[in-house]
């Protein structure tokens, strides 16, 4: 049978522009069809804006810590619509830069959505176009809270478009969304109150950093509601009420849930296609991200993997290779770093302590300390830096900071996790100094022995 496409890719976020320019760049007749925003998630709703939103509140922490060095800046005042304005523009460009990327190659793009009518058959915009194979890379969407109310909060979708700034916010979850704009918000000026179900934040990381992450939200002026869930949002007008589990009332201007993601897979027509899903709504796939139907494919957040766009961009090149190239690439996602830009942020690569335990005796090095910059500011603000080790080998498994420059920090290190670096060739690198940075490669004295 002649196909319209070789390759016809539903969404145009990164992992499915990614794997669309490498499969055209082999010679596949592709097409890639989008139809909310180019650049997906990530370049719109996501890592980037925040990004930015987390650098203005940085700014404003900045301006206030100058005086511990001498300068008198006087009062700082924030502009919250200009700085919309200018990430709108930011966002724009980067719009028209994925566009570019995609019919330099001489891919087909459709600015609509597209349907499953059968297994080789899309429905885009009304318009009928087959394809040999076809890739699901629709990614996620944020999930809506269950409780009475819930049409007076916002999702982190809706964050990006404020028109006024709040000064009294309410965030739902202990997630890294929330976390980050718990963040973004104290920093340009709001009161913060943050409610979780669990003790700490960041389900699922290292126990050190939870807690270290815990103690900073909390100096610096973030109220953390442990524990306990919400019962209902009330308004009255402008004013939202957050009525929590405990009897515990919050008054604010804006309530943000942050309660996750799920994969978006609505009025896809999977099951015209026989594509199979889970319990979640993810779509199932091998590790070679095939789904149960042989010639479609699934990458990115919509599969519910490991829901970072470098690991979706990984995904997708991967798969182009293997469907056009020389054979897949081969990425280890057990030791994927990845940072959360809380205030401070946090790096992490490889195992947490408890993870590694689990295997074994591990030996684990841990210094926390009080970084330069603030012996001067003043501000209550530590550095975290931590080893996991396997006992028996001496492999490191696992490193994790909270500080300064952590994200930026743990890529370098995750490059020697990667290569099955051991703790002696940490101990013999020469550190940089005088950087938080250093003490990874100081950690001479064993804290404790994890596990066994």
């Amino acid at each position: 049978m002649t196909y319209d496409f070789d390759l016809f890719v539903i969404g145009g976020g990164s992992g499915g522009v990614r794997c669309a320019r490498i499969a055209a760049g082999h010679g596949a007749r592709v097409a890639v069809a989008e139809e909310r925003f180019w650049g997906g998630t990530c370049v719109n709703v996501g890592c980037v804006p925040k990004k930015l939103f987390v650098m203005a509140a940085e700014y404003g922490n900045s301006a206030a810590d100058a005086k511990g060095f001498g300068w008198n800046l006087g009062p700082a005042t924030h502009d919250w619509s200009a700085l919309i304005g200018e990430k709108n523009v930011e966002i724009a460009r980067l719009n028209g830069i994925y566009v570019k990327l995609l019919t330099g190659v001489g891919i087909t793009i459709f600015e609509k959505k597209a349907v499953f009518i059968d297994p080789h058959t899309l429905d885009v915009g009304g318009e009928r176009v087959t394809a040999e194979r076809i890739v699901i890379a629709t990614g996620g969407r944020p999930v809506m809270p269950p409780f009475v109310g819930a049409e007076h909060v916002i999702v982190s979708d809706d964050a990006f478009f404020l028109k006024q700034f709040p000064k009294r916010v309410v965030l739902l979850g202990g997630g890294y969304i929330s976390v980050e704009f718990a963040g973004i918000f104290q920093g340009l000026g709001a009161q913060v109150d943050l409610v979780m179900r669990q003790k700490l934040p960041l389900r699922g990381f290292d126990e050190d950093l939870r807690t270290g992450l815990a103690e900073e939200l909390t100096n610096s002026g973030i109220r953390l509601h442990a524990e306990v869930a919400v019962r209902e949002v009330t308004a009255r007008g402008d004013i939202k009420t957050v009525h929590l589990a405990d009897g515990t009332t919050i008054e604010a201007d804006l309530c943000f849930a942050a309660i996750g993601r799920a994969p978006y897979v609505a009025g896809l027509g999977l099951d015209n296609a026989g594509v199979a899903i889970d319990a979640k709504g993810a779509v199932t796939v091998d590790t070679t991200s095939a789904t149960n139907v042989a010639h479609i494919y699934a990458i990115g957040d919509v599969t519910d993997r490991l829901n970072l766009t470098p690991v979706a961009i990984a995904e997708g090149h991967s798969l182009a290779e293997a469907l056009y190239g020389n054979g897949p690439r081969h990425w280890d996602l057990e030791r994927v770093a990845t940072g959360v830009f809380s205030s401070p942020p946090i790096g992490t690569v490889g195992l947490t302590e408890a993870q590694a335990a689990a295997r074994g005796p591990a030996d684990i090095y841990l210094s926390r300390f009080t970084p330069m910059r603030h012996t001067l500011t003043g501000r209550a603000r530590k550095t975290l830096v931590k080893l996991v080790v396997d006992q028996a080998t001496q492999r490191v498994l696992g490193a994790h900071k909270l500080g300064d420059d952590a994200p930026e920090i743990i890529q370098g290190i995750s490059i020697a996790i990667n290569c099955g670096a051991a703790k002696a060739d940490f101990d013999r690198t020469v550190g940089v100094h005088p950087t938080a940075a250093e003490e990874f490669v100081t950690l001479r004295t064993r804290t404790r022995v994890a596990g066994g």
